[in-house]
Order: C-alpha cells, then sequence, then structure tokens
C-alpha cells in the first residue's frame, strides 16, 4: 500500500508548489484535541464536498460527529462540474463555507488567499509524507491531500471470461491486452459478437452529462497529457501545450463511442448513472471509471471476484509497461477568512477525520480511499487491490497530470467539441484547437484573475 501512495505523488509533484499564505498565518491556535471533545463546540463546520458520489458518506460522518461532540457539521456537496463557482459564491457569503477542496497547485493559485495555514495542525501532524502538503513560498500548510484515487478501464471478469472462449475471440487471455491494438480488437469483435455475448456494447455509454463527462474531459484526457508532459519534460505548468497525442486521444474516444451501447448521436444525454447500470447488469464488458465506482457497483449486486482493470490504452510508444492512473485532485483547506472558533472546530474535525473509528472507517470502506494518514484503515475495495497488483508487478503508474489544466473552462471546451464530434455535428479539428489554443487562452485568463 505504501508503493501505490508514493507512486501517486506524481501528479501533485508533476505541477509543482506554488503560492502565498492565508490572511490569518498563525495556525497554532487550531490543532485541538480532536477526539471528541467538546472544545471546538463554540464553533461550527461548514464543509462544501467536491465529490457527489460520497455525498452520503459524508452527511452521515457529519450526524456522527455532532453526536459525540455537539459541535454543528454542515455537509453541501456541489453538483457534478459545478465544484469551482460554488465555491466562489459560497466564500462571497457570510457563512462561507470553513472547509473547502482544491485541485492541486493550480487551484491553490487561485485560492491562496483564503487558505489557513495548518503548519502546526493535528491533521498536518497525521500525514504519512510531507508530500501530500501544498505549501506556500514560507513553507505554510495551505492545502493537504486526504486521498488517492486510481482509474482505468474497469471490466466484467464473468463476461470477458466467456468471450475468449469464442472462436470470435481476438485473444484467449486479459494478460495479451496490453496495449490500444489488441483492446481495440476484442471491443470490435465483442461490438460484432454482442448477441451471442447477450450484451449490448462492448462499452458503456460515454454519457456526456455533467454527471459523466469528467470521465472524457478530465480523465480521459490525461491520458494525452501525461505522454506529452512526460515527452516535452514539462515542470509546472506549461503555457502552452502542443497536442503532441491528440490523434491518440482521438483513437480511445473513437472506440469509446463506436463499439458502444448506445449511438454515439444520444452521448449528450446519458448520465454517468446509466454507464453504472449498464455495466452492473452485464449489458457492457468494458467501463472507465475508478476505484471510487466499487460503493455502487457493490450496491448495485456486483462482486469483487467479477471485476477487473485495464489501464487506458491510447496507443502511444511503451504502453505495455503501463500501469492506471494514480494520484490525488483533492486537498483539503480551511478557511483562513473564517472566525478562530470556527477554524479551530474545522481542524478539530479534520483530525477526527484521520484518527477516529468512525472516521477511518468511512474513509476507507464507506468511500473507497486509500488516506495518506498514520491511522487509515487498509480498503477493502477489490479495484484498490487490483490498482496494488499493477505496482507489485512492475507497471508505472500514470500520474494525474490533469491537476495542471487551467480552468473548468478549459474542461468544458473539450467536453463540447468532444460531443460535437460524437454526435456528427462537428469535427475533431474543434478538439484540438479546444485541447491546444484553448489552453494557451486559459492559462493567460487564469493569470490576469490572481
Amino acid at each position: 500500500m505504501k508503493k501505490i501512495l508514493s507512486l501517486a505523488l506524481v501528479a501533485a509533484m508533476t505541477v509543482g508548489c506554488l503560492a502565498g499564505c492565508g490572511k490569518k498565518s498563525d495556525s497554532g491556535s487550531g490543532s485541538g484535541s480532536g477526539s471528541g471533545s467538546k472544545s471546538g463546540s463554540d464553533g461550527k463546520v461548514y464543509f462544501l464536498n467536491f465529490k457527489p458520489e460520497a455525498e452520503k458518506a459524508w452527511q452521515k460522518l457529519a450526524k456522527a460527529y455532532t453526536k459525540e461532540t455537539g459541535v454543528d457539521v454542515k455537509v453541501e456537496t456541489a453538483a457534478s462540474g459545478t465544484y469551482e463557482e460554488t465555491l466562489r459564491a459560497g466564500m462571497d457569503k457570510k457563512d462561507a463555507p470553513t472547509l473547502f477542496q482544491i485541485n492541486g497547485p493550480v487551484g491553490l493559485a487561485t485560492w491562496k488567499d483564503y487558505c489557513y495555514n495548518m503548519a502546526d495542525s493535528d491533521f498536518y501532524g497525521e500525514l504519512t509524507s510531507d508530500d501530500f502538503a501544498l505549501k506556500g513560498d514560507n513553507g505554510e500548510v495551505l492545502g493537504i491531500a486526504y486521498c488517492v484515487e486510481t482509474y482505468g478501464i474497469i471490466y466484467n471478469k464473468t463476461i470477458l471470461d466467456t468471450y475468449f472462449t469464442k472462436d470470435y475471440a481476438a485473444c484467449k487471455s486479459v494478460e495479451e491486452i496490453n496495449g490500444f491494438d489488441m483492446l481495440k480488437k476484442v471491443a470490435d469483435s465483442i461490438q460484432e459478437n454482442k448477441a451471442d455475448l447477450g450484451v449490448e456494447g462492448a462499452f458503456t455509454s460515454a454519457g456526456m452529462d455533467s454527471s459523466s463527462d469528467w470521465r472524457f474531459k478530465t480523465h480521459l484526457a490525461n491520458l494525452p497529457l501525461y505522454y506529452e508532459f512526460q515527452a516535452e519534460k514539462y515542470k509546472g505548468q506549461p503555457e502552452k501545450i502542443k497536442g503532441s497525442f491528440i490523434d491518440n486521444y482521438k483513437k480511445i474516444w473513437d472506440l469509446y463511442i463506436t463499439d458502444a451501447t448506445v449511438d454515439s448521436k444520444l452521448l449528450s444525454s446519458k448520465t454517468g448513472d446509466e454507464a453504472t447500470s449498464e455495466f452492473a447488469l452485464g449489458k457492457a464488458v468494458f467501463y472507465q471509471n475508478g476505484t471510487w465506482a466499487w460503493g455502487d457497483l457493490s450496491k448495485a449486486g456486483m462482486t469483487g471476484d467479477q471485476l477487473g482493470m485495464l489501464p487506458i490504452y491510447i496507443g502511444a510508444d511503451g504502453e505495455d509497461k503501463q500501469g492506471l492512473c494514480t494520484g490525488s485532485e483533492n486537498y483539503m483547506c480551511v478557511n483562513a477568512n473564517a472566525s478562530e472558533a470556527d477554524i479551530k472546530a474545522t481542524l478539530d474535525f479534520m483530525k477526527w477525520l484521520v484518527t477516529s473509528e468512525t472516521g477511518t472507517t468511512a474513509l476507507a470502506v464507506d468511500m473507497g480511499f486509500v488516506c495518506p494518514f498514520k491511522s487509515a484503515k487498509q480498503s477493502d475495495n477489490p479495484l484498490i487491490q487490483i490498482a496494488d497488483k499493477y505496482i507489485a508487478d512492475g507497471k508505472t503508474s500514470v500520474s494525474w497530470n490533469f491537476p495542471a489544466i487551467p480552468s473548468e473552462e478549459w474542461k468544458d471546451g473539450v467536453g463540447a467539441a468532444l460531443t460535437e464530434y460524437a454526435q456528427g455535428t462537428g469535427e475533431w479539428d474543434a478538439v484540438k484547437k479546444a485541447f491546444v489554443d484553448g489552453w494557451a487562452t486559459e492559462v493567460e485568463a487564469t493569470k490576469a484573475l490572481q
């Protein structure tokens, strides 16, 4: 488990640590006991959550903490794809969030003036490695990663094993699927013989509704970014990108929208829940998603022995040695403009979260996270165990480079172009323009706001 944590650092380290300190810099006043005491009861906690899929677990935790300590904990969850605008609107209110999330150094550059210095906090002291902290120029601890996650192409082992017995199978074992060419051959033959296999498509619907489009305008976009960052040896956030692997992006996107459960013209309205349901019901063999999907899949009746996970192959050189995409874009920050009582109450809650039986169980079991804290529990999430095996087998994890993406507007531009292309109302050149030209435009626009 330590290995997966250490490899996950690549994503955060790729874009470097930026920025200055928050307006209240005396971090010593907020360390707190965090062990169920009522010392923070004169303050309150207001958490703006980034992850809709973890909403129920966070609400349950909030109630448990309030029952144990008497401290009021409010959890609000932003709708998928709207976190930045929700945070912006929330910070302008008198009753602003006391605890919020940023996606890494790029987010820190935007929100640094709102980030309280946690250097003396117990929450920071619980980290297993200092590399999980986002720091300011003078060593201020302004953000702390609280989970490490992994994504790839989840597959249904039962259906795929049946496929391998067929005369039309392109290969006879999952070990032979070690690059894009073989993945495409397998997906094509599944699509051609879907009636015989009892499925509706090789891949679940690549929905471009806001509940699903992040899988493709962000997570899938990470693959061409990763290979370009590697080739160009970018340090920090490049002001411009070349789009050197944009044709590879097209290859995998074409596969997703062609060998699928639905016609590509329908993708603009397809949701994340629909994709999950298609996969859980055995209507598709492949499903791009991450370790966080286990909760929904298990609730839908799937078991760990039904699941496997492949890397996302895009036809890049050396991808036979590629592992899964591992990293974090979830950094906790405390609002420096909150009252001292609220800051103290928030830091107490954060320590309880990563040290108490209730908190650590919720993070590992209910949310399925790998957490970089001393008291963290090992998750029983089977997808995490699969991710561990890739590392044990010597595969190179793909770092998360999308925290370097300059803005949500860049993602939306790429997503809109992908949708137009999929439904036949746009050309691939528009995707390339949004990807490359949009990057430079958004870097410049973002810097102008800082």
